[in-house]
């Protein structure tokens, strides 16, 4: 291990980087068929909404022109 430049006041201090736990931390449980359906159900529910979002927000952001002609001004078209 290195050893630190500055001067530490308390040794646990400078030997804090090497302390491992011998503690286990106590296993994950499984979740039950109910709570995986929730929580899929909860995802699906989040994509439909911004897929439909998506669906009903695009053509409100549509010019309303065609996008193959070009927008005009009057004054170029008078000549």
């Amino acid at each position: 291990m290195f050893r630190r430049r500055e001067a530490v006041p308390f040794a646990f201090v400078a030997e804090a980087d090497s302390f491992r736990s011998n503690v286990t931390p106590p296993p994950r449980q499984r979740i039950s068929r109910s709570e995986l359906m929730s929580r899929t159900l909860i995802g699906l529910v989040v994509a439909a909404g911004f897929a439909g979002s998506l669906l009903f927000g695009l053509p409100a952001l549509e010019s309303g022109q065609p996008s193959g002609q070009a927008q005009r001004s009057e004054a170029s078209q008078g000549r």
